[in-house]
């Protein structure tokens, strides 16, 4: 009897192990990936000693301090939309309050291109307008309307100097270390002054890699550009700002502003979302071309002399300068999970 109940359970053990065989498995379902969230927000703020701007300065060699705001909307992994509101400090002839930046665009990426195509508006608010002397009474619309305001070393500037560009940038990956870049931006009316403008560069940036300080968390960067502003005509507001109450102005039809080369390189020290960037401008306007492109209400007589600059005021708003900037990034995706 013990032998046929051993040989029972023996053979309940071999066929419930056969049917266990035969049952079918359910497998574990895999998580469902986290969901695409399109929406992103990047914004940040900066305190330079020199507002450089394609190597003019816009603050008079004076600090200026910097903030923006940019919502994204990621249509894909590798097609961004945009637009920003930025603003900077300024020292300007007219004494607006600000620098507004308004603008927006598309960024497609295609393998090792990234692309950047929109609009961007330089808003000015809070200007005067300088032209004549407080004793004109020449009755000309332009300088009548001006006329309680004069730079003493004769130059003039209009109350409105916001403008607009389109532009277009294209940066090429080559590696983890090298990124090269080409831009282009045109405007109709450079600063209001009539005058179109266009402005072309390439860039180069080189990163170290990310081992270079240990484990500290240091990163480096070294990058440069050089690049040429193109710039027409302009209006007669500019042209007939050099003559005397009741005069008209050597140039009645505007002036031709000069053409310049711009240059600049620096290294740049990255720690999580601050960056400190050390760097050097310059470019080949003369002081004589750039009195008469700025307004520059600092500018003093030097027997700087041009054909465009009869007056032999000069301006050092041009020259070469050094700054340094201290910046944060961040983007609410990354940095505000």
């Amino acid at each position: 009897m013990k032998k046929v109940a051993l040989l029972a359970t023996a053979l309940a053990m071999v066929t419930g192990s056969a049917f266990a065989a035969d049952m079918p498995v359910k497998a574990l379902k895999a998580p469902p990936p986290p969901a695409f969230d399109p929406w992103d927000i990047a914004f940040g703020g900066a305190i330079m000693s020199d507002y450089i701007f394609r190597g003019i300065t816009q603050s008079n060699h004076k600090p200026s301090v910097a903030a923006y705001f940019e919502p994204r909307y990621n249509v894909t992994k590798d097609l961004q939309l945009y637009v920003g509101l930025a603003g900077e400090s300024i020292s300007f002839p007219n004494r607006a309050a600000a620098e507004i930046d308004v603008y927006g665009g598309i960024r497609p990426t295609f393998g090792a291109f990234a692309f950047d195509i929109g609009v961007w508006g330089y808003l000015y608010p809070g200007g005067t307008c300088f032209y004549g002397a407080p004793t004109d009474t020449a009755g000309n619309p332009l300088s009548a309307q001006c006329a309680a305001n004069a730079l003493l070393n004769g130059n003039v500037m209009k109350k409105d100097v916001s403008f607009f560009e389109v532009y277009g940038k294209v940066a090429y990956t080559i590696n983890d270390s090298w990124t090269v870049g080409l831009n282009e931006y045109y405007t109709p009316s450079f600063l209001n002054s009539g005058a179109w403008g266009d402005y072309v560069s390439i860039t180069a940036k080189y990163t170290a890699p990310s081992t270079i300080f240990g484990s500290s968390g240091v990163g480096m960067y070294v990058s440069g550009e050089f690049g040429r502003q193109f710039l027409g005509t302009s209006d007669s507001f500019y042209g007939t700002g050099f003559a005397a109450p009741g005069f008209a102005g050597p140039f009645p039809n505007g002036i031709k502003y000069a053409d310049y080369n711009t240059w600049n390189i620096g290294i740049g020290f990255t720690y999580k979302v601050f960056t400190l960037d050390l760097r050097y401008s310059d470019t080949d306007l003369s002081k004589a071309n750039c009195n008469a492109f700025t307004s520059d209400y600092t500018a003093g007589f030097n027997g700087s002399f041009s054909n465009i600059n009869p007056t032999g005021v000069g301006s050092n708003w041009c020259g070469a300068a050094g700054i340094a900037k201290l910046s944060f990034d961040l983007t609410a995706m990354t940095n505000l999970k």
